[in-house]
């Protein structure tokens, strides 16, 4: 850990120098300006950084040609900032002045240039402009192929963010392949306890749950928490990120306690650390929302995922996915409330916004496609409620293994809605796929194969057979 505190006073003594011997435009005045707008910006203090950024590109504009090396670095800082305050658009913006810049003057193997496409990949995921971030930070890794020796730590920077990029995708063997080759260098370079190490199998076990290998999720996102136990301060965002993750899985686990639990110190680190629209506590709002949902305390689910809504309203542009998530969420607790058309409004919205974001085979329509299902069973509309059911297994068919829960819960709702028709051999057989699945994912008293008995055993009830 940085020693934040030192270096901020080291810098500023060497700006009141400058200050005292040197012209008001001399280039050592930004240069001073950028260190301490770095240092700044990795206590978190993103105005002072801003300024700070900002003071140093004004010298920089009046003092040295517009293609200057510097005036790059200066753009990048500002962007590097802006997404740190999830100013997505001038994030963007800085950033690709930065590259422009680069482009001009540099090698087109140049390190700096492979910053920029990586800096850029970065936003893009951030803004969900999936398919430009991975192509962004491939651009970044072909650069240090060329010139970087086969352990770098930047390509496992690159390999990283690839795996990030291909995860939202969807693409979960792709995503497990790149994290796996960032992990393999990074274990090679770093001490055993490097921050950079817990990323890795943080990003690992994020792939291991979308893939539904919770066991493996977990131990992943424990080992995460183990070495930024060790090496970070207890309010460190890091920290807050693990607790997150470890929730999620104890709530897809159908450990309830654990999972509120884990949310909450990850919100209590967010409140104390964050600024109050951050995107990292609309996270925890969303996912504590999700806990009190299975818990069925539907008026505390909808109010914090209400909470998330507001802050991702304020920060990310229209088409934003998490929006999209907020909506599903929303829609998914007004089902349980048995406000139908509210249900089907907040669905409708998410789905809206996933049809022009995202690939047709992601993961998420197939969400949006199952839940939109759920509402017109509640309402009688069985035959819109196969044909959604449909779709959603139709994608999870393509993208997921073939014992994954959510081929499961397809397969169980769609034998609910044959149930509802009195076609009860579909409705058999549909509740005899999602059981198996179950019986070999998940743990024996998880409430999923509960449902799977139950459901099997209405099906032989309607049958007639007792």
């Amino acid at each position: 850990m940085g020693d934040y505190s030192t270096a901020l006073t080291a810098h500023q003594k060497a700006l009141e120098i400058a200050r005292k011997t040197l012209p008001s435009d001399h280039p050592s005045l930004a240069a001073s300006y950028n260190n301490i707008g770095s240092v700044y910006n990795k206590t978190g203090d993103y105005s002072t950084a801003l300024s700070s950024h900002q003071q140093a590109l004004e010298i920089y504009q009046k003092s040295l040609p517009s293609n200057h090396p510097g005036l790059a670095t200066s753009y990048n800082n500002i962007g590097l900032v802006y997404a740190n305050m999830s100013d997505y658009r001038n994030a963007l913006s800085s950033h690709q002045k930065a590259l422009e810049i680069r482009q001009k003057t540099l090698s087109s193997n140049h390190p700096d240039l492979a910053t920029s496409y990586n800096n850029i990949g970065s936003v893009y995921r951030n803004m969900g402009d999936y398919p430009n971030a991975l192509s962004s930070h491939q651009k970044a890794l072909e650069i240090r192929q060329k010139t970087l020796s086969s352990n770098h730590p930047d390509l496992a920077t690159s390999f990283n963010n690839i795996g990030l990029a291909y995860e939202n995708m969807g693409d979960y063997r792709s995503a497990l392949s790149s994290h796996q080759e960032a992990l393999e260098i990074r274990q090679k370079t770093r001490p055993t306890n490097h921050p950079d190490l817990a990323t890795s199998f943080n990003n690992i076990g994020l792939v291991y749950a979308n893939m539904g290998d919770y066991p493996n999720a977990l131990s992943c996102h424990k080992k995460a928490m183990k070495i930024r136990q060790k090496t970070c301060p207890s309010n460190d965002p890091h920290l807050a990120t693990s607790h997150n993750n470890i929730g999620s899985i104890y709530r897809v686990m159908g450990d309830y306690p654990n999972a509120l639990s884990s949310h909450q110190k990850a919100l209590e680190i967010r409140q104390k650390t964050l600024s109050s629209n951050h995107p990292d506590l609309a996270t925890s709002y969303n996912n504590i929302g999700l806990v009190y949902e299975n818990m069925g305390d539907y008026a505390n689910a909808l109010s914090y995922h209400e909470k998330a809504l507001k802050i991702r309203q304020k920060i990310l542009p229209s088409n934003h996915p998490h929006l999209a998530t907020s909506h599903n969420n929303i829609g998914s607790v007004y089902r349980n409330m048995g406000d139908y058309p509210n249900a089907f409004s907040s669905h409708q919205k998410a789905l809206e916004i996933r049809q022009k974001t995202l690939s047709s085979n992601h993961p998420d329509l197939a969400t949006s496609y199952n839940n939109i299902g759920l509402v017109y069973e509640n309402m009688g509309d069985y035959a819109n409620a196969l044909s959604y059911h449909e779709k959603a297994l139709k994608i999870r068919q393509k993208i997921l293994p073939s014992n994954h829960p959510h081929l499961a819960t397809s397969h169980n709702n769609i034998g609910s809605v044959y149930r509802n028709m009195d076609d009860y051999p579909n409705a058999f057989s549909s509740h005899q796929k999602a059981l198996e699945i179950r019986q070999k994912t998940l743990s024996s008293n998880h409430s999923d194969l509960a449902n799977s008995y139950n459901n099997i055993g209405l099906v032989y009830e309607n049958m007639g057979d007792y």
